[in-house]
């Protein structure tokens, strides 16, 4: 029996899954990937490094299912979404690092469209609010700080796109320079009712149309894998960011429908429906994968550290080795003791969306030990979510019965305990958490008819366990007021001034 290989491009690391027609996965690879850090709130990484990376993880994943290329029905590729490279046509090199969804750059060229009063507009196109989170400000920063971009862009010398564009035109020699709708739908240049880059917003970011890949379905079939021998002939079939791919993964078919998916950051999407709905709670308006052409659309909650936290808590602080030790930490005390962790590392996304907020710890004193801290890192994570649960729920006007979860953070049974407690209803985890990679599985598979039909695989999905609430309402209320209270005070701290420009070359691989 043939088999689906998912290529998922994360923010910290890069996977190649192999699953079986049943949906289970058969090999695993993982690798991480260097985070770049010129300058406090620049984060970058090394477009080379992605792609070499990706690769090489590809091509252990077949050795360890021991099958061969030929045994692959098709290849499906989940990334990090608003992350954006630029490279030139014709040697196929990235003119500057991969500036990162998490990068706070522009934040005072956002400034300046707001107060220009774009953000209307541009809310009503897109769907988005006016961040630096998402691309277009990305773009425009690259070609207005790297010698000569703006004339090679004019000339259709270089041209741009997120993570999956820059994968599919490595894969095939760069006979293919393509997007779809759910990573387009983040750039903050597509036109979400119309399915296609908007030339006033093209015009408005400085940016020529010709660098823009054309817009295909999320599932069909692209072309061959032609670049790499070991994965020669291999069927391109599909592409989705991470997020809408874990949306089908979890499969939310249906408006009313939401999962949460704990990764580098945490995502909470709830489908509703064919129509894009514009939120006024500050929520964003995303484009779902597109299948044929049926397209639907989902209202997204975006926190820009969720299972970062307790990298940083190993890496930064060294408190810990791992992420177990943090779940033993945090379920050695019965609460934190006081002690809130706010991880506005990168500003706050929604409903906040202030990029000049930054991290906090408050609440300290002579008794607080690491299980304290590792208990608020926990806590800080699903108290973002409750947040944007509230948002949604003023959109809507619905009430979640059920709040599905993925992504490697759902591991820990401390975090999903407390997040059921908060919000008052069930959390249900999944046997398959990679969501990600299954749903960019899916896409494939229905492409080359691995799979006949949605329903033949909405049976895959099955419940590992629910954590239900067990906390005292009256309870929840005082942690929440607490929340609220730092919050206030970790925001709109990083100075308003612009950040020093200079030009960081591309360093090797």
């Amino acid at each position: 029996m043939p088999y689906i290989l998912s290529l998922d491009a994360g923010t910290t690391s890069v996977r190649a899954m192999i699953f079986d027609h049943e949906g289970q996965i058969c090999a695993s690879v993982q690798e991480e990937i260097r985070q770049i850090y010129p300058q406090p709130g620049w984060v970058e990484h090394d477009p080379e490094e992605i792609w070499q990376t990706q690769i090489s993880v590809a091509v252990s994943a077949l050795e360890q299912a021991r099958i061969w290329p030929a045994d692959i029905a098709g290849v499906g590729i989940a990334n990090q979404r608003e992350t954006i490279i630029v490279w030139d046509r014709d040697t196929g090199k990235p003119i500057y690092n991969a500036i990162v969804w998490q990068d706070r750059r522009t934040a005072t060229v956002c400034d300046q469209l707001r107060e220009g009063g774009h953000e209307a507009a541009v809310q009503g196109l897109t769907g988005l609010v006016i961040d630096p989170y998402f691309s277009a400000t990305k773009i425009q920063w690259i070609l207005d700080h790297v010698p000569g971009a703006h004339s090679q862009a004019v000339d259709g010398r270089i041209i741009c796109g997120t993570v999956e564009t820059w994968l599919i035109w490595k894969m095939t020699g760069g006979k293919l320079h393509i997007t779809e709708p759910s990573n387009a739908s983040r750039t903050m240049l597509f036109n979400l009712s119309a399915g296609e880059w908007d030339q006033d917003l093209l015009k408005l970011f400085g940016i020529p149309r010709c660098m823009m890949p054309e817009v295909r379905s999320s599932s069909e079939i692209y072309g061959e894998i032609s670049s790499v021998p070991l994965l020669s002939s291999i069927l391109l079939a599909g592409a989705a960011g991470d997020q809408q791919a874990a949306l089908l993964g979890e499969m939310c078919l249906r408006p009313g429908l939401a999962k949460n998916t704990y990764g580098t950051g945490c995502f909470l999407l709830q489908n509703i429906g064919s129509k894009p709905v514009i939120s006024s709670q500050r929520l964003i308006t995303t484009a779902t994968c597109k299948i044929g052409s049926n397209q639907e659309f989902a209202l997204e909650g975006s926190v820009f550290m969720g299972g970062a936290v307790i990298q940083w808590l190993r890496d930064g602080l060294h408190l810990v080795q791992s992420a177990q030790e943090v779940d033993a930490l945090a379920s050695s005390v019965s609460n934190s003791g006081g002690v809130i962790l706010v991880p506005a590392f990168t500003g706050l996304g929604a409903p906040h969306w202030d990029p000049y907020a930054r991290g906090m710890m408050i609440g300290l004193t002579r008794d607080t030990t690491t299980a304290h801290i590792a208990r608020a890192a926990i806590e800080g994570i699903a108290l973002q979510v409750a947040d944007l649960i509230d948002a949604m729920h003023a959109d809507t006007g619905q009430q979640l019965q059920e709040l599905r979860v993925d992504g490697g953070a759902s591991r820990s049974e401390p975090l999903l305990q407390f997040q059921a407690d908060l919000l008052g209803i069930p959390v249900v985890r999944p046997s398959v958490i990679e969501t990600t990679a299954l749903g960019a599985a899916y896409l494939a598979g229905l492409a080359v008819g691995f799979w006949s039909n949605i329903d033949s695989i909405a049976t895959h999905w099955r419940v590992d366990k629910t954590f239900n609430p067990m906390m005292q309402r009256g309870r929840v209320a005082e942690i929440r007021e607490r929340w609220s209270e730092a919050l206030g005070r970790a925001k709109n701290w990083e100075p308003h001034s612009p950040s020093e420009c200079t030009n960081h070359p591309i360093k090797p691989t």
